[in-house]
């Protein structure tokens, strides 16, 4: 059975539907720093550890993060706004202002960050008009210990959560027992 066509319009409303966290992706090339706002990043294994992200094949921060093999995720916490529309931005230097300090790979890491998560491009996966990208995680941030909300974006805006700490949810309560009396095979 041949698929309908699917109105583009239609297609980013129906998918502005899920929200999304807020990530800066980063790398230094030719001596300067590189960055752009993503959405489109995941968690993709454990074992190794992966992450994803998808840039459009068009980005030219995509071509400097290729072409360095390497990259930072940064992600931001809610009072970073101005930080995602600056590197949402065509700023000819989406740095001009923005405090941030080099990774151990060597990438930008921005003061302030919720997380950040210091990769080199594992592989690279064709999906349409982006690209999927694998990275290695090499070494990540430790967590705050006073916990900031995260950046999120829903419907075309930004947005934020406020966690119910009255109901934990199971999955987070019981992560480490979870993880010791399991293998990868087994979480499915």
């Amino acid at each position: 059975m041949a698929a309908e066509p699917i109105d583009p319009r239609t297609f980013r409303h129906v998918l502005g539907q899920f929200c999304t966290g807020i990530t800066i992706i980063t790398t230094v090339h030719d001596d300067e720093p590189i960055g752009f706002a993503c959405q489109s990043f995941a968690a993709l294994s454990l074992d190794p550890p992966l992450v994803l992200f998808c840039p459009t094949k068009v980005s030219r921060s995509w071509q400097a993060i290729e072409a360095s093999g390497k990259f930072c995720v940064n992600v931001l916490h809610e009072k970073q706004k101005d930080v995602s529309a600056r590197f949402g931005s065509k700023a000819p230097d989406k740095f001009a202002g923005i405090d941030w300090r080099l990774s151990k790979l060597g990438s930008p890491v921005i003061d302030g960050t919720l997380a950040h998560i210091d990769c080199t491009v594992a592989s690279v996966h064709d999906g349409g008009d982006h690209f999927v990208v694998f990275g290695a995680v090499h070494s990540l941030s430790e967590v705050p210990k006073k916990k900031p909300r995260p950046l999120l974006f829903y419907r075309g805006e930004y947005t934020g959560i406020e966690p119910d700490k009255n109901s934990p949810a199971q999955w987070r309560d019981d992560l480490e027992a979870f993880l010791t009396a399991t293998t990868p095979d087994t979480w499915l």
